[in-house]
């Protein structure tokens, strides 16, 4: 399920078209023996798209700098980046190159120690980087093989990609599940009273929702919806306790922009409506008939 394209001793290309693949999914990979000063961009990808430099050497430019690559190094371009790339005029690039997405995607190039915005790969010594060199070229040199046989090195990949960093950072999946949740709950606290979405939560972990929602359940013990919903209206019963604000005031401070909408979702958490909630909880000092 891939279309190829050969030039023997200069380039190999294949693109993959199976979309059944959740944790991981390829769409196209390579090898290139560029020419000297050749350059591909100003260039928007929308997957992952990893370059492991065989021999030559040349430039990245992403975030406003200039990065030189050269032999055992790599370089990463994460979706919606803008990048340019260029071989050297007297010594050209020979690479190899994997696009590719998916659920285990961010958390592999996460525990390699890269990003766009580090967006170097440096292998951990000549062996490390054979190792993923051989990954990577096995997946191109067998661009016609069964789809799930190409996803299982595709995963090989990414575990090679990880091990053989001089970056690597080793997070236990306990350690790297409270990563993100520590990124989810910080995000909530900072944006409860904005119109926020679970995939907007999602995406500042840099995960599917899907997933998301799975290891916030497992780790939290309520889906994304519910923890959101429950903080909002425990925000809203402290401003009720504490506070003299009507109504209709206290409601787009906890994310309602319709009042209606906001004294119907109090009442689902905690049984009563705002305005009874406040005349049996109101702290004393702020009871409208104290003496």
């Amino acid at each position: 399920m891939s279309n190829s394209v050969i030039t023997p001793n200069k380039l190999k290309f294949h693109m993959f078209r199976d979309e059944r693949f959740i944790d991981l999914n390829l769409y196209q990979f390579g090898w290139e023996r560029t020419d000297p000063c050749h350059a591909y961009g100003p260039h928007i990808r929308n997957h992952y798209l990893f370059h492991y430099v065989i021999s030559g050497k040349g430039k990245l430019f992403a975030n406003e700098e200039v990065y030189d690559i050269g032999p055992r190094q790599g370089f990463l371009i994460v979706p919606g980046q803008i990048t340019t790339y260029r071989a050297d005029e007297q010594e050209p690039w020979e690479y190899t190159w994997l696009e590719f997405d998916g659920l285990r995607a961010h958390e592999s190039i996460q525990a390699a120690g890269i990003s766009g915005a580090k967006p170097v790969y440096t292998a951990a010594g000549r062996e490390a980087g054979q190792r993923l060199q051989d990954e990577m070229l096995y997946i191109v040199n067998h661009g016609d093989a069964d789809p799930i046989h190409l996803i299982g090195h595709g995963f090989l990949f990414l575990e090679q990609l990880a091990a053989c960093s001089a970056t690597r950072r080793y997070f236990g999946e306990r350690r790297l599940r409270d990563f993100y949740m520590r990124e989810a709950l910080s995000f909530i606290d900072q944006n409860y009273q904005n119109d926020i979405s679970i995939e907007d939560i999602a995406a500042v972990c840099g995960l599917n929702r899907s997933y998301f929602g799975k290891i916030f359940r497992d780790t939290v013990g309520e889906s994304p919806q519910e923890y959101l919903l429950h903080y909002r209206m425990a925000r809203a019963a402290q401003l009720l306790k504490e506070t003299k604000q009507p109504i209709g005031e206290i409601a787009p401070q906890v994310g309602y922009a319709n009042q209606l909408h906001f004294s119907r979702a109090f009442k689902n958490v905690h049984g009563v409506s705002p305005r009874e909630y406040r005349l049996t909880h109101m702290m004393p000092e702020e009871r409208p008939d104290r003496e």
